[in-house]
Parts: C-alpha cells; structure tokens; sequence
C-alpha cells in the first residue's frame, strides 16, 4: 500500500496575493471602524477617558510591539504560518470583544487581537516581497495601498451603520467571522522561509516587546494620571532603558532579531521616518475627528462615517497614481515629500475652519488633503523600503517598517488622545468633565460651551501636527537623496578606455546603492 502524501501547494502568486488582500481589507476596516462605535461603548459600559481609549490604543501597542518579532519568525518559521497564526489569535479576540460585558474585558480582547493584527501584518508585508520582484513588486504593494485604503474608507461607514442598526456588538461579530475566512484561505498559500534557520532570539524578543510595551502604557496615562505621576516616570524610564538593553543584546546576538545595519542604512531609513510622518498626520483625525463629529456636532454614528469618507475615500485610487508615477520615472522622494506637504496643509486648514457645528462642506478640503497624503503614500513606502535588503530579510524589514508605523500610530494615539484632554482640563477646570468631553459625551446643558472648549483643544493639537508635517517633509527628503557618484581622479597614464566601464552598484541593502533615480 503506498503512503499517503501530504497535497502540495503549487505556488500561485495571485493566489497569494489575493489572500493577503483580503488581510489588509479587514484589518484597516477593523481599525477605523472601531472609532466610530467608541461613544456607544462608553454609554453602554460605562467608560471614558483613557479605559476607552484603551479599546483602539491597546490594539496598536500590542500590533506595534509583536511586528518585528512576528517578521523575524516569518523569515525563520515560514511567513505563511506566522501570517495564518496571527489571524487566528486575531479572531480570537474580536470574538471576545463581541460578547464582553465590561471595558476591562473588551480592552484585554483588544489587546490580544493587536497581537494577531502584527502576525497578519508584518507577514503578509513579507509574503508579497518574497514573492514579486521589480516593477512588479511596485504594483503589488500600490494595490496593497489601494485595498487598505478602501478598507479604512469604507470601515467608519460600514460599522457606524452596523452601529446603528444593531449595536456596537455586531461591528466586532462581523470582523470575526472575516477572520475566519481569512484563516481557511492561508491553507491555499504557498510557504517561504529565510535559508538560513538560525536560533531564535529569545531574549531581544522579550526585551523589546517588554520595552514598547512600557513605554507605550505610560503615554497612554500621561492625560489622565499627569505626566509627572510615577504611573507614567516609572513605566517610561524603565522602557527606556529595556530599549538600551535591546540594542546592547542585538550588537551581541550571532543571530539577532534586528540586524542594526539596517538602521543604519539612510534611505531604507528615511522611508521609515517616512511612514512615520505619515501616521502623524492621518491617525489622529482618522481615529479621534469621528468622536468631535459626534460629540460637538451632535451627529449620529452614520452620518459621522459619511463625513469621514471624505478623507478615507481617495485612497481607492491615490496609491495607484503613486504607484504609476515611480514606474514611469517620478522620483519616490519627490512624492512622499508632496505627501507630507499636502498633510501638513491639511491639519492646518482644518484648524483653521473647524468650529462646533461645520458641515461638510467645510471640512471637506483639509479631510481630501489629509487622505490623498495617505493614499500617495500607501504601498509607495512598502515597495521602496522592501527594495533596500536581501530577501533573507524581508521579514525582518518588513517587521520593522510595520513596527515603526503602527508604534507611529500607537504613540500619536496616546499623545492626541492625551492632549486633547489635557487642553481641555485647561479650560474646564476638572478632570472627570474634561474626559467625558473628550469622548464625546456633551449632550445636556453647557453643551455650547464645552464644544467650544473641546474645538480649541483640536485647533491646538491641530496646529502642532501641521508644525511637525512641514518640518518631517525637508527631512525625510534630505534623507533619500541618493548618494554622490564617486568621480575617479584620471592622471596622465590613466587610459581613455577606462571611461567607458560600467559603474556597479554596491550589494542590495547597504544603503550605497546606486540611484535609479532621475
């Protein structure tokens, strides 16, 4: 009798790309959505200040701080398999977070779904690097733009009307069963893993997860217990330092999980810096302008994700344009720069006219300014970034890109957060009301007045990430600039024919390479 043989996957790279599409829909969708439901969640379990905003912030930090090592694993593992687990853990909680019956338990569902969104991730950004190459590689990851951007538009409509219609509960039940197709659709995807299976490094992992970890847990309270509580010095100093240690480990590791030479590679860097920018300048309005919405305006849940589909909806087509506009010889640098601009315009106009009461069409210039910035970035940073190293790293770089911009999003998250209440605290005099009107609860006598306290503490935040845009655009273009051909010094016994070799190119990942920029 012969043996029976395990069915193998034939490598299909459309297959496996629709696959990992399907991620980056839900997960974005999951992410902006979520938004929307946080005042019917603080009415129903009784929450405000920074315990709900632990429903969106615990999601991030977790993402934030399993990226690099679920990309490290990938590589070690199988990329495949670290994405099909973190789908798993990720359906996981959002089933849970479905049922919870208090804000503890739905911050810890959160929480473990993060986890599962870094696998998902920080895999699927590996999975397609490892499988395209060149231009090809280019429109891959401007349609992965393109699809996450359609599920970050269309996220705070969809749930604001499954909000609506069925309660906050039903937002989350939905995304779960996505999961779930999610993970019965891996099983039709081929495996790719680095060579080389070194040790894995157990003790950076540890240290680095431990660090962010801490670090982001005290931004998170600096808002409500103040930023010279020992709830928020003592977590920081002691992620700061596990930080220290996690760089002493990796310069010793035979096997790190973070190759350093990476950070010191200047575009592969700058484009991370980029990313970085970026989230500074989308995620505050994409997660908190929905609560104003709400809160200041007086508007429904729906008509609040109508409003935001105006920043949300360019990115349908924005990533494409960009992705188009490199293939045909626009220099990248050129166009993350715009993007930075363009979201540096948008904050300040937004700033500008925003008071309780603007309709759409008032704040529709700075929301179209501030989503076509992300939609031109989309897909532009994964494929230039993913350009730079050696496919025995892919999973490392693209942990680490996906680390540094979901940490981006968790810090501006916390720091937005806590501004806001902290600016109106200023106003208002209490801590109780000032964390109340930062999550929308104004409803009642006073309601004027304390929207027009909650608007000027946007018109500040505002003002200070337009500050930031402009200054992180000269930067991060100074950063790609690509680096000065060495003209060699001819002396007279020099042969003319010697002008006529090639140049070559340093190995791919030293950050030397010569520009194909023109």
């Amino acid at each position: 009798m012969k043996p029976i043989r395990p069915v193998l996957r034939v490598p299909r790279p459309q297959v496996t790309l629709l696959i990992v599409l399907l991620g980056y829909l839900t997960f974005p969708m999951s992410m902006s959505g979520t938004t929307i439901a946080l005042p019917e969640i603080g009415r129903d379990l009784d929450a405000s200040g920074a315990s709900l905003q632990w429903v969106v912030t615990g999601y991030f930090l977790t993402a934030s701080a399993f990226m690099l090592v679920a990309g490290s694993l990938g590589d070690l593992f199988g990329r495949r398999k670290v994405y099909a687990i973190g789908a798993a853990i990720y359906t996981a909680g959002t089933l849970v977070a479905s049922t919870a019956q208090s804000i503890l338990v739905l911050d810890a569902a959160r929480t473990l779904s993060g986890i599962g969104a870094a696998g998902v991730m920080a895999g699927g950004g590996a999975i397609l690097a490892s499988t395209f190459e060149g231009p090809a590689r280019t429109k891959v990851f401007a349609t992965v733009g393109t699809v996450a951007g359609i599920g970050i538009a269309v996220g705070p409509t969809v749930s604001g009307a499954l909000v609506g219609a069925f309660g906050w509960r039903t937002t989350f039940l939905v995304f779960g069963v996505a999961g779930i197709v999610i993970i019965s659709a891996t099983f039709l995807m081929t495996e790719s893993r680095a060579t080389a299976r070194p040790r894995v490094d157990r003790a950076g992992a540890v240290t680095f997860i431990t660090a962010l970890g801490l670090v982001m847990f005290a931004i998170t309270q600096g808002g409500q217990a103040g930023w010279t509580s020992p709830l928020v010095l003592v977590p920081l100093l002691g992620g700061l330092g596990l930080l220290a240690l996690f760089v002493a480990i990796e310069r010793r590791a035979a096997h790190p999980m973070l190759d350093l030479a990476l950070l010191r590679n200047r575009r592969f860097m700058g484009w991370i810096v980029g990313a970085t920018s970026v989230a500074i300048g989308s995620s505050g309005v994409m997660i908190f302008f929905p609560t104003y919405l709400q809160g200041a305006n007086n508007l429904s849940a729906g008509d609040a994700g109508l409003i935001m589909l105006m920043m949300t909806a360019p990115v349908f087509v924005v990533p494409q344009i960009g992705g188009r506009l490199v293939n045909r010889g626009v220099p990248p640098r050129h166009l993350i720069g715009t993007a930075l601009l363009l979201s540096a315009t948008g904050n300040a106009l937004l700033a500008l006219l925003l008071r309780p009461g603007a309709g759409a069409a008032t704040l529709a210039a700075p929301l179209i300014l501030i989503g076509v910035a992300s939609g031109l970035s989309m897909g532009l940073v994964d494929a230039q970034a993913m350009s730079m190293v050696g496919q025995q790293h892919v999973g490392m770089a693209s942990g680490l890109l996906n680390t540094i911009r979901a940490g981006s999003n968790s810090l501006m998250l916390a720091v937005f957060g806590a501004a806001l209440i902290t600016l109106v605290q200023s106003r208002v005099g209490d801590d109780a009301l000032a964390a109340d009107v930062a999550s929308g609860k104004l409803a009642g006598p006073g309601h004027a007045e304390l929207a027009g306290q909650f608007t000027y503490a946007w018109q500040f935040a505002l003002t200070l990430v337009a500050i930031v845009m402009t200054a992180a655009a000269v930067l991060v273009h100074r950063m790609l600039m690509p680096p000065r051909a060495v003209v060699p010094t001819l002396t007279p016994q020099t042969e003319l024919k010697t002008l006529d070799l090639p140049l070559t190119t340093a190995p791919r990942g030293t950050g030397d390479e010569v520009p194909v920029e023109r």
